[in-house]
């Protein structure tokens, strides 16, 4: 069974890795993945919250951090170091098949750190203004998603990893939703 859902994580991986390449994706995918790229949508989500919502804004930039800061943790410090899965950019049997976009990096690859920070973001985002805004919704889950995508386009992650990452974003978000919920009462 576990060697059934290896083979499937690997023949999927190369197809989007391989069987997707082209000079557009070349370019654009190892900018999504690069935190720079989103630096002015960080910047514009800090300045909103604070000029749109005052003391509740340091409350709403906190728990962004809290949320970026749970995400991290768990996925780099408490699961991969547990699991110890090998980059698909640095497995050995994959060598010959690896088109290297960007550099490989030696941590170890489950969960991906990108799609567990960006989906908790995401999440936590969409739970705090959907009633406001409703386009936040597919916004957010394009936006988490591209970048996660872009993970396994440039060979740095397998699509379970970010799979995992997106599942235990989703968790982390949801989470510290709840804890801002309780939270805001008293602001």
């Amino acid at each position: 069974m576990i060697a059934t859902i290896q083979q499937f994580d690997i023949d999927l991986f190369l197809k989007i890795h391989r069987g997707l390449s082209s000079g557009f994706l070349d370019w654009l995918m190892p900018l999504l993945r690069n935190p720079f790229f989103w630096s002015p949508l960080y910047l514009f989500i800090i300045i909103f919250c604070f000029r749109e919502y005052k003391k509740k804004g340091w409350l709403l930039i906190g728990m962004l951090l809290l949320t970026f800061g749970i995400g991290d943790m768990f996925s780099s410090k408490i699961i991969k170091p547990f699991v110890m899965r090998v980059r698909p950019c640095n497995d050995y049997t994959l060598r010959d098949l690896i088109i290297h976009r960007v550099p490989c990096g030696s941590g170890y690859s489950f969960p991906s750190i990108h799609a567990t920070n960006h989906f908790a973001i995401a999440v936590f985002l969409i739970l705090v203004f959907y009633k406001r805004w409703k386009p936040i919704l597919p916004l957010g889950i394009l936006w988490a998603f591209m970048i996660s995508f872009a993970q396994v386009y440039v060979g740095v992650h397998y699509p379970v990893d970010t799979m995992a990452g997106a599942i235990l974003g989703t968790t982390i978000g949801c989470f510290t939703y709840l804890i801002y919920k309780k939270t805001e009462v008293f602001i």
